[in-house]
């Protein structure tokens, strides 16, 4: 992916303590960002700070988007602290509740009708919101940023940009490999947000911000909090 046009950093030196189970990590002490337009954090290195914090506003909410297997669950529960809307603890409910040896695919229906009557319950709800998205469905995103305009709120998108083989390690890690098709139109998926941020520089259309991660970008953050204005 070429290098995308990137906003100025904001950087908020006065950062909280890390959450109990959100584990300390290598980054400069006390660097939190509020992102504003396009940010892309990849390739850190000298003069470029790698921020252990994501400071959004309060009420707004946050999209964490990616391949599956590239770690957004694993970010989201580490280190927002706000009500998460994941398909991926869903997923984990029925599979707890159903016999191990029925494959996902016969309950996969049943998990997508939770996932979103959960999203949209939350949304309705009000207050900072973050939300698992692998990207797949557009439409998606694009009824989160309408009902949040109707709401006097704002989405934020958080892309994690793994490479096709990380995510793959990443399915096999958490035993749950998705299929060959399915991961396809992901990767297809992540192919036109990533062209679509290149292309102009900008978040995409309806989100206040974006803040592009490689995985390590990721593992350096230590929260992601929302907080007044």
């Amino acid at each position: 992916m070429a290098d995308v046009q990137v906003s100025r950093t904001v950087l908020d030196r006065t950062v909280p303590a890390p959450r109990a189970g959100c584990p300390d990590v290598a980054a400069p002490a006390g660097a939190a960002l509020r992102p504003r337009g396009l940010q892309d954090l990849r390739r850190a290195g000298p003069g470029r700070v790698r921020p252990a914090a994501l400071h959004y506003p309060a009420d707004d909410l946050l999209v964490v988007s990616g391949l599956p297997g590239s770690g957004k669950s694993t970010l989201m529960r580490r280190c927002v602290s706000a009500p998460l809307v994941d398909s991926q603890l869903v997923r984990e409910e029925y599979a707890a509740r159903l016999p191990a040896w029925l494959p996902y695919a016969v309950y996969r229906p049943l998990v997508r009708i939770a996932h979103y009557r959960r999203l949209r319950r939350a949304v309705l709800a009000g207050g900072p919101l973050a939300v698992h998205d692998c990207g797949a469905v557009p439409y998606v995103r694009q009824w989160l940023v309408r009902m949040a305009e109707r709401q006097g709120r704002r989405v934020h998108l958080v892309l994690l940009d793994a490479s096709a083989e990380e995510a793959r390690d990443g399915q096999r890690a958490r035993g749950q490999a998705v299929s060959a098709y399915a991961f396809a139109r992901h990767r297809e998926a992540a192919r036109r947000l990533r062209r679509r941020l290149a292309g102009t520089g900008s978040p995409p259309a309806g989100c206040a911000s974006a803040v592009v991660l490689d995985r390590a970008g990721a593992r350096a953050l230590r929260e992601i909090v929302f907080l007044a204005s």
